[in-house]
C-alpha cells in the first residue's frame, strides 16, 4: 500500500513547505498522533488532523468535518518520516481532493533542515 501511495502522490521537500507556508490557499496538515505533537512540536501554522480520523475530518458530510479541508486549494501533509502522510495524501486523492502533496522525510526532515518548530498544546488542535 505504501509503495502505491508514494507512486500516486507528489512529494515536496521541507524547503518547499517552508516557502509554501506563506502562499495563499496552501494548508499544511500534521497527521501525526496528538502525543507526538505534544512531545516534539509542529510546523508553524500547520493544522492537526490525525491520520486515524482524517477521512472524517475531510468529509464535508461528517459531523467531525474540519472546515480547513473545504477552504484549502492546496494541501500538504506530513507525519514523522513520510509513510503515514503518503498514505493519507493518497486517501484524500481517492476522496476527490486534487491538489494534495506530502513532505519528503516528514517532520524529521523539517527539523533536520533547521526550520522553526512551534510548541503544541491540545487546546490548539483542530
Amino acid at each position: 500500500m505504501l509503495s502505491e501511495a508514494v507512486d500516486q502522490v507528489d512529494e515536496v521537500s521541507a524547503a518547499a513547505v517552508a516557502q509554501a507556508l506563506n502562499e495563499p490557499g496552501v494548508v499544511v496538515i500534521d497527521v501525526r498522533d496528538q502525543n507526538e505533537l505534544v512531545q516534539s512540536g509542529t510546523v508553524p501554522g500547520a493544522h492537526h488532523a490525525s491520520r486515524g480520523m482524517l477521512e472524517f475530518y475531510a468529509d464535508p458530510s461528517s459531523p467531525k468535518h474540519l472546515p480547513i479541508f473545504a477552504q484549502a486549494e492546496n494541501l500538504i501533509l506530513y507525519c514523522g518520516t513520510s509513510g503515514r502522510s503518503a498514505l493519507a495524501a493518497n486517501t484524500l486523492k481517492q476522496m476527490g481532493f486534487e491538489n494534495v502533496k506530502h513532505m519528503a522525510g516528514g517532520f524529521r526532515a523539517w527539523v533536520e533542515a533547521g526550520n522553526p518548530v512551534d510548541p503544541f498544546t491540545p487546546e490548539t488542535s483542530d
